[in-house]
């Protein structure tokens, strides 16, 4: 049953990485229940996509619990892992769903566990009430409710990618290069007015500490940050992070961090900014 557990491991990693936002956390868990499946009796089990996506939701249940605890001490805004997309990447199906974003991501943060394990197979992974109620021990009614409420809680709505791409780095790129000239009025003019940043360098380096939100003060924020890196060998290079248009921050060969943009009707609504190295394995 080797092959089967194959098969189905990119969606698993998916499970696991939507539940818990980290990439070596979802490893770790997929980890354990490939030897758990080397254990069990395949005889008796009718759907193994069935048995494995309950054993390795349950599983990310648990350690969300643990994690969330954590994550109340974290210094500064926590931000999920951010995966840079690349198509020979084993866990395509994580990098490729714009349902992945790290606005998504940070959006669950708002749901307990359960809640967050209903929505995300639900409106991640398509899985019907029924099917969802038997991984979660729950009803399928119940699981309607636990997802109706879920849907009021997370403040940016799961949404399948319906804009241009290309368009929104359009976007991207003239306020790049408004921070990169200091042009504050240029960069006000792609920003949301209500635009939102976070910074999440956890305990390694230095980030703000609190989401700086509105376009004059984001403005500001971003060519400050500019002018503070003159002379370090800055350099920005355009990636897709969960769908969504982003850049990759170098040091001469080192990679800084990243930030993903979310693009509305051609103004950049929020931008998200992960420099804590820990978090950067699969930035690449």
């Amino acid at each position: 049953m080797t092959d089967v557990f194959t098969a189905q491991r990119p969606r698993l990693i998916g499970v696991a990485y939507g539940m818990l936002g980290s990439m070596a956390d979802a490893e770790d868990v997929v980890q354990d229940a490939w030897i758990r499946w080397q254990r069990t009796d395949h005889n008796s089990i009718r759907s193994p996509l069935a048995f494995l996506t309950t054993m390795v939701t349950r599983m990310s249940i648990d350690r969300l619990r643990s994690a969330q605890r954590r994550r109340e001490s974290y210094v500064g805004p926590w931000l999920p892992e951010p995966i840079v997309e690349r198509a020979e990447d084993p866990a395509d199906i994580v990098a490729e769903a714009e349902h992945f974003s790290l606005a998504f991501l940070h959006a669950l943060e708002n749901l307990g566990p359960v809640e967050r394990a209903v929505l995300l197979l639900r409106e991640a992974f398509d899985f019907d009430y029924a099917e969802i109620a038997d991984i979660v021990n729950k009803s399928p009614d119940n699981c309607r409710q636990i997802a109706s409420r879920a849907r009021g809680r997370v403040a940016e709505p799961p949404r399948r990618r319906h804009g241009d791409l290309e368009r929104e780095r359009i976007v991207v790129t003239a306020a790049l290069q408004a921070i990169q000239t200091a042009d504050v009025d240029g960069l006000i003019d792609v920003l949301a007015q209500d635009i939102i940043a976070w910074s999440d360098g956890g305990p390694n380096r230095r980030a703000a500490r609190h989401p700086v939100i509105g376009s004059a003060r984001v403005a500001r924020f971003l060519i400050g940050i500019a002018r503070q890196s003159v002379g370090m060998q800055l350099s920005a290079t355009p990636v897709t992070i969960g769908g969504d248009p982003g850049v990759r921050l170098d040091i001469g060969d080192e990679t800084y961090g990243v930030m993903a943009f979310d693009v509305v009707e051609d103004r950049i609504q929020a931008i998200r900014s992960v420099v804590n190295p820990d978090k950067l394995a699969w930035v690449k």
